[in-house]
This record gives C-alpha cells, sequence and structure tokens, in this order.
C-alpha cells in the first residue's frame, strides 16, 4: 500500500512539474509577442544628437526598409569624396535577378546612372536598385554590409546590425529608433539629397516606370527635408521625418513599429512640430573650471587641457532663459590620461532643474614618466 502511494505521489509531482513548465512556456512566448509588436519613437536634434522625447528609443527591433538610410548615407559619402558622381552609369549584374519587394524591374545587363538609382531607393524603395548601387560602392553586396556595420560602429550605434543592403525579410537585422535617428542626423548634411526626398512621384527607365513615394508628408509637410516612410509584416509601420525650422535647426523624428501609416507618419510628424515650438539650440559657455589646465602626476606633462565633450551647442527648452553650470573635477589625476578620456561633468541648469550634462574630456595624451624619459630628460638638460 506504501509502494502504491509513493507512485501516486512521485507521478502526482511531476504532472504538476510539466504542467509549470508548460505555463513558463506559454508565458515567456506571449511576452514576447509583446516586446516584439510594441511601438518606439524618438526626438532628436541633428546637431547635438540629443534625445528630447522618446518611448523604447533604445529597444532593438526589426526595422525592415529603413535599413536603406543607411545604403543611401553611404552613397552619399561615396558622391561627396568623388568616388564616383551622380552621373556615373552602373550596370546591372545578375545580383539582381529574382529580386523580391519593391523593385524597378532591373535585369542583369540594365544600365542606369547614379542619380536614377538614388531615385529609385529614396522614392520607390526598390530593393534592386540598392543592389547596384552597393556593387557600384563596394564590388560586391557583402562588402558593401561589411562597410554598412563598420559605419554604424563609427556612429556608435550599439543597436544596430546590418545583414543586406536593402532590408527586405532579413531576420538578423536589428536597429533602434534613436540608431535610425542618428543615421539621418549623418544624411541632413548632404542638400543634394533633399530634392529627392522631397518629391513625391517621378519616373526612371526613359520614363517607363514611375516612383511613387510612400511619405505623404514629402508633399504635404512644408519643412519636410526627408527621410522615409515604409512598412512590412515584419516591421509594422515606420517612418523617419526630418524637418527644419525657420532659424536652420534640423529636428528629426523616428517611429518603429506602428499599427497603420497613419498612426506612424502623424505620430513623426507631431514629434517634428513639438521640437520646433518648444525647443533653442544655445551655445554652452565654457565654464571657468574647465579653462585651466588640470594637474597631472607622474606625466611627461604636469597638466592636460580640458574641453567639453562634443559639440558645445545645447538644445534647451523655450522656457529656460538662462543656464548656470556646476562641473565636477578631481584635484589631480595620475598619468597616463589618454586622449579624449573623461576626466569630469559639467551639469547645465535653469533654476534647480538639471537641463543636461556634458562630459569634460582631456585634449591631449598625457604619458606616463618612464627611467627612460628621465634619463633623457636629464642628459639633455645636463649639456644644454
Amino acid at each position: 500500500m506504501r509502494r502504491l502511494l509513493d507512485i501516486i505521489f512521485v507521478t502526482a509531482f511531476f504532472v504538476a512539474v510539466l504542467a509549470v513548465m508548460s505555463m513558463d512556456v506559454d508565458t515567456s512566448e506571449q511576452e514576447k509577442v509583446e516586446i516584439e509588436n510594441k511601438n518606439s519613437y524618438v526626438l532628436i536634434e541633428a546637431q547635438t544628437r540629443a534625445v528630447l522625447d522618446g518611448k523604447g528609443e533604445s529597444v532593438r527591433k526589426n526595422g525592415g526598409y529603413m535599413t536603406k538610410l543607411m545604403t543611401i548615407l553611404l552613397v552619399a559619402e561615396d558622391i561627396e569624396s568623388k568616388k564616383y558622381s551622380l552621373t556615373d552609369e552602373c550596370t546591372a549584374s545578375q545580383s539582381v535577378t529574382g529580386t523580391q519587394g519593391a523593385v524597378v524591374w532591373l535585369e542583369a545587363g540594365d544600365k542606369m546612372t547614379v542619380e536614377e538609382l538614388l531615385k529609385s531607393v529614396i522614392i520607390g524603395n526598390a530593393n534592386d536598385a540598392s543592389v547596384v548601387l552597393a556593387e557600384k560602392s563596394a564590388g560586391t553586396v557583402e562588402k558593401f554590409v561589411e562597410n554598412m556595420n563598420s559605419r554604424a560602429y563609427e556612429l556608435g550605434l550599439d543597436g544596430t546590425h546590418f545583414c543586406s543592403s536593402d532590408g527586405f525579410r532579413q531576420d538578423g537585422e536589428f536597429t533602434t529608433a534613436y540608431d535610425v535617428a542618428v543615421v539621418c542626423a549623418e544624411i541632413s548634411k548632404y542638400d543634394f539629397l533633399r530634392k529627392y526626398f522631397k518629391t513625391r512621384r517621378d519616373f526612371v527607365k526613359s520614363g517607363q516606370t514611375e516612383l511613387v513615394n510612400e511619405n505623404p508628408l514629402a508633399g504635404s509637410f512644408e519643412s519636410h527635408i526627408g527621410f522615409k516612410a515604409c512598412h512590412s509584416e515584419d516591421s509594422g509601420y515606420c517612418c523617419a521625418e526630418g524637418g527644419v525650422s525657420e532659424n536652420g535647426t534640423v529636428y528629426i523624428s523616428v517611429v518603429l513599429g506602428e499599427e497603420d501609416s497613419d498612426k506612424s507618419v502623424g505620430t513623426a510628424k507631431r514629434l517634428v512640430k513639438s521640437g520646433f515650438s518648444d525647443y533653442r539650440v544655445t551655445q554652452a559657455v565654457y565654464p571657468d573650471e574647465i579653462l585651466r589646465p588640470l594637474e597631472v602626476r607622474y606625466g611627461v606633462s604636469h597638466a592636460v587641457e580640458l574641453k567639453l565633450k562634443g559639440s558645445t551647442a545645447l538644445v534647451v527648452p523655450k522656457s529656460v532663459k538662462e543656464l548656470t553650470t556646476v562641473t565636477v573635477l578631481p584635484e589631480y589625476v595620475f598619468a597616463p590620461v589618454k586622449k579624449g578620456r573623461q576626466l569630469g561633468v559639467t551639469a547645465f541648469y535653469s533654476g534647480d532643474v538639471l537641463v543636461c550634462e556634458t562630459p569634460v574630456v582631456a585634449v591631449e595624451e598625457v604619458k606616463r614618466l618612464s627611467y627612460g624619459y628621465v634619463l633623457k630628460y636629464l642628459l639633455l638638460n645636463m649639456f644644454k
């Protein structure tokens, strides 16, 4: 009888464990879907890249066709460096064969200029055109994707990874709203692109292929300077929008993973307009503390010059009229000191309210004293 009870107990225990494990799996799957389906957005100012508004702006998501913004940036940088020009003619390779998604129906051997290809990507979201541009830039799509990821690293885009030049159904690709905004900030430096971003409808291939911009703001928002609206089953509805204020300040909004076009585009426009109405750019006044060098002990130099990291421009609410600063620095530091090393911080206040903080960094490198350096120094001074 006791043995029978033991068997019943053990059996009931395993059934309970399996039930709990089953419940855990279901819950985790529900949470996973919920995280993936949440929308995210961000508003930044282009010069400082300061985040002015956002929700989940650093959450990694499938950005879909937003990938093409990095493709556009690399091509713009190539043109600016005179690697090739807008009028250069490109010949489509076999790589375009069977391209899916949005296309301009390129076949191997077809010829188009760089400008036509750029228009096809910017206005028509054409995947095959992005392939031809990738090969023009780097020789192969694979090498171009490497360049895309290298550029992302240079820009500090920790939440982004590229697997293609077009973003078409790439499971391994991800990005964040903030990272997309930074790419757009770089694109905004190239004025020659703006006419393409502002175009609602155009034609390529001798007028045989029509291009229609999915971004309705391209023809309706007066302050519009670029960038992209797109959607796919994996990414949802996305919009990256740039607008320039009357005084020339560029604000950029990015919305990822919305449920419909009206919400993604509407949110993007509202965010940019809030930048115009609520914020202004001002120049930071250097605090007295960082106008003086900081003492360095056991270094080849006795002190190191200091500066505020990055731009000295600050984005502040328009309600802020005057800023005060508080700088925190050590009395001294020990060598070695690397160039760009953070040595302190400067906080900017409006009354008692903290507006922003900026790192204070070393202007140059200071190496640590060595026996060889000291001996060389003594010998040189002995024979002076």
